[in-house]
């Protein structure tokens, strides 16, 4: 089932309560080493993040209602799918997009998506997410540089990625699963590796072009039904096809402003942020200026992590690192601050503050799942929340290139 119909969407409530299935995020495993090939993911619990029907309490059935506002215009309330380059289908909780090949100056081949764009009239045409905010994070080798070729394909200077690692991850004792004892990525990029790439003979326009594999030749890859091997591709790859040019990446679960959304984790700053999003070490991404989020010239916007929210995998109120690593629902169901549709300043590059709720705080009862940034900044201001070991809560200095696809409500 694919997202071709809102109203029918949202009249029928059973398949929106199936609409994070085949989440992957690595914060659910609880092994100590974490497969590298996990061709077939499992459901992810969506009921954690679905709207209810708005049957419920009425007397009258859901197929009464009309269609969402969101149907009307994309702004109001109801479902959207803001990626509009794929074919998002719901029931899998995935996002099939065009797949893209160019080469670096050697030769070597490259495969990658495209998800958001500077450019304005080109994302409203191929269906991007616009993120004029990334025009400042070309600085310090923040953005690679590539020229477009008479084939159209892009020639890249530099920015290579490894698949060949293994993804592994051993939780903390007990109910301190995190920090883990043990991160390291499937996937590493080498010193100069952004996804961001600037090209410089057509406009200058920055596109955000995260790798999903490297060096390998077309037949190489040819996992179009799936069981695609992970030593060749990103961890969040979940089929790939080259000869239709098209490539299926997992999708997972989170909130901005009090909205579900699904988004795509494909790179990281930092290893061990890296690894439990199941993405690539991106080093050069630590080039772009964190801490200022909605300043004048700021690349970034904040995404909001908790590290010991409640626990309970029937819990409704489950959230956090701790209970994503001890294996419990969807993930660490993450906050992030302004999408599209929701606010105006939208940016694939998430500046990850990471929250803790204050011993204090959880005595009092006053823990509980966080859905919406200003609730958050409102719980630090009164100091429910600082940063670890009790710390200013604020930017931990990491960066995580999360491109939002779809708005659930």
């Amino acid at each position: 089932m694919t997202l071709t119909g809102t109203n029918r969407w949202m009249s029928r409530p059973t398949a929106l309560l199936s609409v994070v299935a085949r989440h992957m995020l690595l914060l659910g495993a609880t092994t100590q080493t974490f497969a590298q090939d996990p061709a077939t993911p499992e459901p992810a619990g969506v009921a954690e993040v679905a709207p209810a029907p708005a049957s419920v309490g009425t007397d009258i059935p859901v197929a009464y209602f009309g269609p969402p506002p969101s149907g009307v215009q994309k702004e109001l309330v109801g479902p959207v799918q803001l990626l509009r380059s794929g074919e998002l289908d719901i029931e899998a909780g995935t996002i099939t997009l065009p797949l893209y090949r160019g080469q670096m100056d050697d030769g070597a081949l490259v495969w990658y998506v495209l998800t958001d764009t500077t450019d304005k009239a080109n994302a409203d045409a191929l269906g991007l997410n616009h993120s004029g905010k990334l025009n400042y994070a070309d600085v310090e080798g923040g953005v690679r540089v590539a020229t477009l070729e008479q084939d159209l394909s892009l020639t890249f200077e530099s920015g290579t990625v490894d698949f060949a690692p293994e993804l592994r991850v051993q939780p903390g004792e007990g109910e301190k699963a995190f920090p883990p004892a043990v991160a390291e990525p499937g996937s590493v990029g080498d010193d100069a590796y952004t996804p961001l790439v600037r090209i410089e003979n057509a406009s200058g326009h920055i596109y955000n072009a995260p790798i999903v594999a490297f060096g390998n030749q077309a037949e190489e890859l040819a996992f179009c039904d799936g069981d695609v091997d992970h030593r060749l591709v990103h961890d969040k790859v979940v089929a790939i096809c080259p000869d239709e040019m098209t490539v299926t990446v997992s999708l997972v679960p989170g909130f901005s402003f009090a909205r579900p959304v699904f988004y795509m984790s494909f790179d990281a700053s930092e290893p061990m942020v890296a690894t439990l999003e199941m993405a690539t070490f991106a080093p050069a991404l630590a080039n772009i200026p964190v801490g200022f989020d909605d300043g004048a010239f700021s690349a970034v916007e904040r995404l909001f992590v908790t590290a010991n929210g409640p626990t309970g995998a029937d819990n409704p109120q489950r959230q956090g690192l701790n209970s994503a690593l001890m294996g419990e629902g969807s993930g660490p169901l993450n906050v992030f601050g302004g999408v599209p549709t929701i606010a105006l300043d939208y940016s694939p590059m998430w500046d990850l503050n990471l929250g803790v709720w204050t011993e204090e705080a959880i005595a009092a009862g006053y823990r509980s799942r966080v859905i919406d940034e200003l609730q958050i900044l409102g719980l630090a201001s009164q100091g429910h929340i600082t940063g670890m070991d009790g710390g200013t809560h604020g930017s931990t200095g990491f960066i995580v290139n999360c491109p939002i696809v779809a708005r659930l409500l």
